[in-house]
């Protein structure tokens, strides 16, 4: 009889076992594939966001190689995916490291390669240059311009080459239906608006306003 009892309770125990060794692989593999999908996407959009990154520095370097053989040079024109941009110079922040092309005209796809002018002149020329670029929270694009400071300096060249030099007086952040901040400030004749995402907030636009020297 305890022999019946004892075999009936080695079964149950095996089976219970059995039942949590299987559960515990489906986890384990359940675990490893959910893994392995976040890795294999982070890869990809880390991939993708370095493919327009290379793409911003192959026009740079085109810039650099330019302006050196050619002292009076128009906008360059450029295609990319089937649409064609003109370049109109470069902004360079040095506190931040970045030195992009800047994009005459702004869209989805541009926007993905480099900063673009979204209204205002040209550079160095009167009134306000506004400048937007993608915030992907890392150091490429417009991702650190939150973390600049009065009097940091942003360097524009235009296409010809010549370097201007604004100082940064204002950093504030707007609703992301706000285009105040697009306006001429009649008191700056010379201005630059850097305008970014801010990714704690998607309803707000962090905003960086700099003034010729």
């Amino acid at each position: 009889m305890n022999q019946i009892l004892y075999n009936k309770i080695t079964s149950h125990e095996s089976k219970e076992k059995s039942s949590k060794q299987i559960a515990f692989k489906l986890l384990f593999f359940g675990s490893s594939f959910l893994l392995f999908v976040i890795i294999s996407s982070y890869l990809l959009n880390l991939q993708l966001l370095n493919s327009k990154d290379n793409t911003s520095q192959v026009i740079a370097n085109n810039y650099n190689i330019l302006r050196l053989y050619n002292t009076s040079l128009d906008g360059q024109v450029y295609n990319k995916n089937g649409q064609t941009f003109t370049v109109i110079g470069m902004i360079e922040i040095p506190k931040i490291n970045i030195y992009y092309p800047i994009i005459s005209e702004s869209n989805d796809e541009f926007l993905k390669i480099s900063p673009c002018r979204i209204s205002g002149p040209m550079p160095n020329e009167d009134g306000n240059l506004c400048i937007a670029g993608h915030n992907y929270d890392n150091y490429k694009f417009f991702s650190k311009v939150s973390s600049l400071t009065n009097d940091d300096e942003i360097i524009i060249y235009n296409m010809n080459g010549y370097k201007f030099i604004y100082k940064v007086y204002s950093i504030y952040e707007v609703s992301a239906n706000d285009l105040s901040p697009l306006n001429d400030d009649s008191k700056i004749k010379k201005q630059v608006t850097l305008v970014t995402c801010n990714n704690f907030n998607s309803n707000t636009r962090i905003i960086i306003k700099a003034s010729s020297i």
